[in-house]
């Protein structure tokens, strides 16, 4: 069964600044295409989108351009945005230029919840839609409600929810997450990926762990609405790709193959307008 990988992480110290990478010494260090796809090719992984990796302000035009061209298998980019600033037009203008660019993101489960809820960004996200755009949400669990918001302001646009809804794994906070998942997943243009779960889950992590969440991100999105995300390197915290990837499949194992081939790649390629690139 291949796999599209919706959320690869590259890092390029020597090119590009990644401020938050101080606080985790253990990925602080360059990861580039060739650490990746060495392993991936020999787990099925035939193609990734790139996910941006909050680099400095100054360098989200830079990164995204040069990600494209790293490797041939990189099927297209997420770009690092600023949805807050008055300049946004021009922001999207440039980007679109750059190429195979799927969709933007704003990383929120490190900001304010402040800085989603304003009229200027929710204004300047639904202007994607009409560039064909998606927008990944990344909130932690507790913040399920301010993605709610900024969903139901911009219902024109696709929105990715990113690793699950971020839930408390270590913490055994599932009944609160799991309402919120569900409510969460009753709009339509919200699909949500399964991936970054055992970056939550804590060192000692096990599959019974990671079972819950997963399940009833499936039940509640369904088979046509979850897509595949090895949240590479951030998932070396606890696991290398290799096991998270079993996991996966682990995790599905119940499944039918039509079921099995959506949530690892059909979906990806429809909802990130994959269907044209050749794999």
């Amino acid at each position: 069964m291949r796999i599209i990988d919706t959320h690869l992480h590259l890092i390029y110290p020597g090119r590009f600044s990644y401020p938050w990478l101080a606080d985790y010494p253990t990925i602080n260090r360059a990861w580039h295409e060739e650490d990746y796809f060495n392993l991936a090719r020999a787990l099925g992984i035939q193609g990734a989108l790139h996910m941006e990796v909050d680099v400095a302000e100054r360098d989200i035009l830079p990164e995204t351009e040069f990600v494209l061209g790293a490797h041939p298998q990189i099927l297209g980019a997420i770009a690092s945005c600023r949805p807050e600033n008055k300049g946004f037009d021009a922001f999207l203008d440039r980007v679109t230029t750059l190429g195979e660019v799927k969709g933007l993101r704003r990383i929120l489960h490190q900001s304010p919840n402040e800085l989603s809820q304003s009229e200027l960004f929710a204004a300047n996200i639904r202007k994607l839609a009409a560039r064909d755009l998606s927008f990944d949400l990344c909130v932690r669990a507790d913040q399920l409600p301010v993605g709610m918001a900024l969903i139901d302001k911009a219902p024109e646009v696709q929105f990715v929810l990113d690793h699950c809804g971020v839930p408390d794994i270590v913490g055994d906070d599932f009944q609160a997450w799991r309402g919120a998942i569900t409510e969460i997943a009753r709009r339509p243009n919200l699909a949500a990926k399964l991936s970054g779960i055992v970056a939550y889950a804590g060192a000692d992590w096990t599959l019974a762990d990671l079972k819950p969440y997963a399940e009833h991100v499936i039940a509640v999105f369904g088979w046509d609405r979850v897509v595949w995300g090895s949240d590479f390197p951030v998932c070396t915290l606890f696991a290398d790709l290799k096991r998270w990837v079993e996991a996966t499949h682990a995790l599905l194992a119940g499944a039918s193959e039509d079921e099995k081939a959506r949530l690892l790649h059909r979906n990806a390629e429809r909802i990130y307008k994959l269907e044209n690139r050749s794999i």
